[in-house]
């Protein structure tokens, strides 16, 4: 008699190694790192901007139009589901682009709105008094924010950023919805052409998982870190 965890191994041989199905995933794994990481630093260079820019605009009157600007974009995105994001850019305004650069961009664009919220607050959780001083001392504004309200801003910042990593990560799942082999779709993919949807299934949802939790642990350890070096 066949033990149920032999039949699982024998199935899970079967679905991903006799078909080879198990590079699919692991190509779908790759797209999907590369989808994350693209769009966070796309985000983070978007959400950098947009918040100087606010920050920037109590004091300067020229750069109020652009705040106004930024407030619509930032509303804007927010507004729209990143599904409907993604559909529009692949149907409509990325025509001729292929699926990977269409989501790497896309979700860029997304996370900017947020991170823009994001490192915004985090350079208003400075002191206000930092910035006078610093002001009092002769810096410019961009000198001021460079070395004396970024810095102290980074602790609060960082964390929220991991965060956002950890969300972004997660809704590059719907990827597949313009062509993309991700991780998702790859294990969609086996699971049709297999009919076993066990193990294509809960791999995703392991890979995912793992992952996760290695950023969270990773996120916890910056966070301690932070915490000590403001205890010093």
């Amino acid at each position: 008699m066949v033990s149920p965890v032999s039949a699982w191994f024998s199935k899970l041989y079967e679905t991903f190694i006799e078909t080879g199905y198990y590079s699919l995933m692991l190509e779908g794994f790759k797209n999907t790192l590369l989808i994350t990481v693209g769009a966070l630093i796309i985000g983070l260079v978007i959400g950098t901007l947009i918040a100087m820019i606010k920050f920037f605009a109590e004091d300067v009157p020229i750069l109020r139009p652009i705040n106004w600007l930024c407030t619509f974009y930032v509303t804007a995105i927010r507004g729209i589901p990143v599904v409907v994001l993604l559909l529009i850019f692949y149907f409509i305004i990325m025509t001729s682009a292929d699926g990977i650069t269409v989501a790497t961009l896309t979700f860029g664009i997304n996370s900017g709105a947020y991170m823009a919220e994001l490192i915004r607050s985090g350079l208003n959780a400075v002191d206000i008094g930092q910035n006078e001083a610093g002001r009092s001392l002769g810096m410019p504004r961009l000198m001021t924010m460079r070395h004396i309200i970024l810095p102290q801003a980074l602790r609060y910042i960082l964390p929220a950023i991991g965060n956002e990593f950890i969300a972004l990560l997660k809704e590059t799942a719907v990827a597949g919805y313009v062509a993309v082999v991700d991780l998702t779709r790859a294990g969609n993919l086996v699971r049709n052409n297999t009919f076993d949807a066990v193990n294509p299934l809960m791999t995703v949802a392991l890979v995912y998982l793992i992952l996760v939790v290695v950023l969270s642990a990773a996120l916890g350890r910056l966070e301690k870190k932070l915490a000590v070096s403001d205890r010093k």
